[in-house]
């Protein structure tokens, strides 16, 4: 399975947004690293990767990106090496071992759902829920269709619909000046699709995926609150996932889900919704750092860590001040 943050589209959209990505290709790895600078210092991130055929292969990327970082000023290399031969339970033992720590937190997500799709069309739709393909067989009826774009300018289609969810439940999508850029780069490059759904001549939900050579990732969606009812998300995404099947791909990845035992996690909801299409969740190793500058990673943790302090006893004044502004109105008999 070809990570799609480990691509050459990737890496080139990344630098349209003005980063200095590094490439390296050998016969036992591979990598796309993007550097990054924050007020901690330089670092290079190295999402989801590097790629290596095995144990072996990652040191030799290791050593790659530690000389490169020194090259370039950058006190740590930080990786997820979700293709390289490293089990989510051996990750602590392999990683640790080999002078990594994990960093403050996922950068991206460890936890996956993947759909199987290189099978009979019939088959991947059985894994769904019935209710999935039920919508899915009979939504025609209600006089929605479905389309797929690779115009960088429809990308203002889910731009719309973002909004107006994010107005409605506070999310917080990603900019419209990243979305606009990712279609601007990508979608020539048969990198990226928008998938949308239309009722009477309408748009009523959009979802924007990213292609590597066998997998296709299911990356922004939104929809219509007005037309709620029909549900369109639904039947957009089995032809989102259909699409990829007849396009000769082998998964799909729903991308990030919530573990089982966390009900309460931010992705719950998300995840009872992808996982109504089959499928099967993956772990990964998580984001781990790779100290090249002890003395500058040493401070970048000790000042992450006293930002962090200084945030969480901000945020308890603020509680505070807000009971004391409440007491204060209700009175001193108030009950």
């Amino acid at each position: 399975m070809e990570q799609f943050l480990q691509t050459e589209p990737w890496a080139r959209f990344q630098e349209s947004l003005g980063k200095v990505v590094h490439r390296a290709s050998q016969p036992e790895y591979r990598f796309v690293a993007v550097e990054e600078k924050t007020a901690l210092g330089r670092f290079l991130y190295v999402p989801y990767g590097p790629v290596a055929s095995g144990p072996e292969g990652l040191d030799a990327a290791l050593a790659a990106l530690t000389a490169l970082a020194r090259s370039r000023g950058a006190a740590y290399v930080r990786i997820e090496p979700v293709s390289a031969g490293i089990s989510a339970d051996a990750a602590e033992q392999l990683l640790s071992g080999r002078g990594l720590v994990r960093a403050p937190k996922n950068l991206q997500p460890d936890l996956t759902w993947l759909i199987d799709i290189a099978r009979d069309q019939d088959a991947v739709l059985a894994d769904m829920r019935s209710s999935n393909r039920n919508i899915h067989r009979n939504i025609h009826k209600k006089g929605v269709t479905f389309s797929v774009s690779r115009d960088p300018a429809d990308i203002g289609i889910l731009l719309g619909f973002l909004h107006e969810t994010a107005a409605r439940t506070g999310f917080r999508p990603q900019p419209d000046s990243y979305l606009r850029q990712a279609a601007q780069t990508l979608m020539p490059l048969g990198a990226a699709s928008l998938h949308l759904a239309w009722l009477d001549g309408r748009p009523i939900a959009a979802a924007l995926a990213y292609d590597s050579s066998d997998t296709r990732t299911y990356a922004h969606a939104a929809a219509s609150f007005e037309h709620r009812r029909l549900n369109a998300g639904v039947p957009l995404l089995v032809n989102l996932i259909l699409d990829a099947a007849e396009a000769g791909l082998q998964t799909v990845d729903l991308w990030g889900i919530a573990p089982d035992d966390d009900p309460e996690h931010e992705w719950a909801g998300f995840t009872k919704f992808k996982k109504s299409f089959g499928g099967r969740a993956v772990a990964y190793p998580g984001t781990w750092d790779l100290p090249v500058s002890r003395p500058a990673y040493r401070a970048y943790r000790l000042a992450r860590a006293g930002a962090g302090f200084a945030g969480r006893a901000k945020g308890r004044l603020r509680d505070l001040a807000g009971r004391l502004r409440r007491a204060a109105r209700r009175g001193p008999d108030a009950g």
